[in-house]
């Protein structure tokens, strides 16, 4: 067996850069505080690869991948339920590893660039420290309790960087609206963790097979399946459910995504880390975590994960069609992505048989964490590329942008090819995860399948939109003529050339593997059942959904390529108050508003604000009063004056003893 020793690094170079910078950092300079930062995430990346190369060729037990727990420790004994903090290295949490520890190499990289000059630069490297090791400690986490307390971490380090523009007010009410949306979503998690420890006696992850274990480390949590049984067939799906709700918040799932467009506030390097590969895959991540009891103790339950991911889906790209800030397109994109994931991992449960589908149920969960893994890449490269955007012409407006593509090759091209591949065209990655994932859908319900096709092709469509608001279309001249465009530094376009290049080479390798049922390690991707699952395409759903891609992608071109948009100006003045709604996100931030100040605030929190003050205040205002008269009423007593007290010693002994006479 490897040895896995050194995998405490990982989490502790980050925070070690955390505390320098976040201590130290106004007394060394920008570049200095830069270097630290970047150079341990340099090192975890490095880690991480290695870790990952090692984990991947190492041989496998009948073919599975082996589960490791380096470090195990308990930290908080509680008879039989006891809290542990440890390292889990399994499939998902490997390729996470890839994952964060690439793209936020990339942000750090990009930074030295895009945030160059900017006040509370040292903070900024700080928090980002602190960002990349609380999503690292919550892959890497042994158990469900400790998942929550690098859950915690990842919102209060969000919170920080939403609001690093403090000053700005926009920012401040960004930052503390994804706080409270978050925290609203984790009080749900933190209720579904409480009822399935209390009940099953354990926080692991699984009930199914065995852990392996690394040599000189304790045992691992051993779940009791009698107790988990016997407690009832409804109390882990309640729990599992409820877990649920905690992850859709933090992955922007329908209703509670009204954050996550918000969170543009914050500086554009955090929207790439946020967006790809820390915050909004947490709720991915931990549905396919704990998927061995999903797919256990609540199968049924997970058609509420298809549902609102299929919805989320759609209505995410419908309002990512009429947005004007690049950004906030972006931002939908995101949640309509992530969106997609959740359903890939919804229709792994049985379909309308009420049968598990073992090839089903495999096709779903690879699928799900093979475009977690694609999507991070492009995305990350499209949010920079926005970055590189909005340093040349100072604004996030597209009406102030046009005909870039003259001034910026390097971002031009970097950004067509992520657009290419989140539009699903062969050849880049994106076509090969979201062709698995409507090929899962179309196993589920041909309804399911088609309606998620429909979504990928609104995402070819919105996507087109803005690179040729972006690059082509009509060129702002007069804000041109204020802030002349020009292509960003090195250090913020190498990191889009990087993404670029992983998006490209993933995307060839996987889509000929899948086409000519290659194997290898980039041809395959793990299942849950930790093996390995050959990529190979169905050929008449690839073909279709490549022609309505293509379709989307030649109608945003019609519309949207010309200097003049003669359809687009029709259209709006078809169809005003449809795109005025999808323009207004369908008005959900009012519902919001009008649900918390008219109804929980009126009905709940007033009534209980009264409780508190004239009840609760007023119950220990009233014991502090009496406490008080008391010691007043006393307060004669202790006069000082020897006669009164020699007085009421007579007096008292006299009284005694005719008491004690007369008894």
């Amino acid at each position: 067996m490897m040895d896995y020793s050194y995998s405490f690094l990982i989490l502790l170079l980050p925070l070690l850069s955390f505390v320098i910078i976040g201590l130290a950092g106004m007394k060394m300079s920008h570049k200095v505080a830069g270097l630290i930062g970047t150079t341990s995430l340099g090192l975890v990346t490095v880690l991480s690869y290695y870790t990952a190369f090692v984990y991947f060729t190492a041989d496998r037990v009948n073919d599975v991948y082996q589960t490791i727990v380096p470090y195990n420790f308990t930290w908080l004994p509680l008879g039989a339920l006891h809290f542990d903090i440890g390292i889990l290295l399994d499939p998902i949490s490997v390729m996470m590893l890839i994952v964060i520890s690439t793209v936020s190499f990339m942000v750090h990289i990009y930074s030295f660039g895009y945030m160059h000059g900017e006040k509370g630069f040292q903070r900024y490297y700080a928090f980002l420290s602190l960002f990349t090791m609380s999503m690292l400690g919550l892959v890497l986490a042994t158990n469900i309790f400790q998942m929550y307390l690098f859950w915690e971490l990842v919102g209060v380090s969000s919170y920080l960087l939403i609001g690093f523009y403090y000053p700005t007010h926009s920012a401040v009410a960004a930052s503390k609206k994804a706080f409270i949306v978050t925290r609203f979503a984790d009080l749900f998690f933190l209720i579904g963790i409480l009822l399935f420890g209390y009940y099953t006696q354990s926080f692991s992850f699984s009930f199914a097979g065995d852990i392996v274990m690394a040599q000189g480390t304790e045992p691992f949590i051993t779940a009791n399946v009698a107790k988990a049984v016997a407690a009832g067939g409804f109390i882990i799906p309640t729990a599992l459910v409820l877990m649920f709700i905690g992850g859709a918040g933090k992955s922007a799932m329908f209703p509670l995504h009204i954050w996550l467009p918000d969170a543009m506030e914050g500086p554009t390097p955090v929207s790439a880390l946020i967006h790809a590969a820390t915050m909004v895959v947490a709720g991915v991540f931990q549905i396919a975590r704990m998927f061995p009891l999903w797919i256990e103790y609540a199968p049924n339950q997970m058609s509420i994960v298809v549902v609102i991911g299929a919805f989320t889906a759609f209505y995410a790209a419908a309002v990512a069609c009429a947005q004007s800030d690049i950004k906030r397109v972006l931002a939908f994109s995101t949640i309509s992505q992530i969106a997609f994931m959740m359903v890939a991992l919804g229709v792994s449960m049985p379909g309308h048989h009420g049968e598990l589908l073992d090839d089903h149920a495999q096709l779903g969960y690879m699928a799900s964490m093979f475009h977690l893994f694609t999507h991070a890449m492009f995305k990350a490269c499209l949010f920079l590329g926005a970055g590189c955007i909005i340093h040349a012409v100072h604004s996030n407006e597209m009406s102030m942008m046009g005909g870039l593509r003259k001034y910026m090759p390097i971002t031009h091209i970097t950004f067509l090819i992520s657009c290419l591949a989140i539009a699903g065209i062969p050849f880049f990655s994106g076509f090969s995860s979201k062709d698995e994932i409507i090929s899962a859908c179309f196993a589920y319900s041909p309804i399911c399948g088609w309606w998620m096709t429909g979504v990928a092709a609104m995402t070819a469509f919105y996507m087109f939109r803005l690179y040729f608001g972006i690059f082509w279309g009509t060129e702002n001249k007069e804000a041109h003529a204020a802030h002349t465009p020009h292509e960003a530094p090195l250090t913020m376009t190498l990191p889009l050339i990087i993404l670029c290049v992983i998006t490209v080479g993933v995307g060839i390798y996987t889509t000929l593997a899948g086409f000519l049922d290659w194997g290898g390690s980039f041809g395959s991707f793990v299942t849950a059942s930790g093996k390995d699952y050959t990529i190979h395409f169905d050929t008449k759903i690839a073909f279709t959904s490549t022609i309505i891609a293509i379709c989307a992608i030649a109608l945003a071109t019609y519309i949207y390529k010309g200097e003049k948009q003669p359809v687009a100006d029709r259209l709006y003045k078809i169809f005003p108050r449809l795109h005025r709604a999808a323009y207004k996100r369908f008005y959900m931030d009012e519902v919001w508003m009008f649900v918390t100040h008219k109804i929980i605030f009126r009905f709940f929190s007033r009534p209980i604000a009264w409780f508190d003050r004239h009840c609760v205040d007023g119950t220990f205002n009233f014991m502090a009063w009496g406490a008080n008269e008391a010691g007043e009423s006393l307060r004669p007593w202790q006069s000082g004056d020897v006669r009164q007290y020699a007085v009421w010693f007579l007096t008292g002994s006299v009284a005694l003893a005719l008491i004690l006479l007369a008894i």
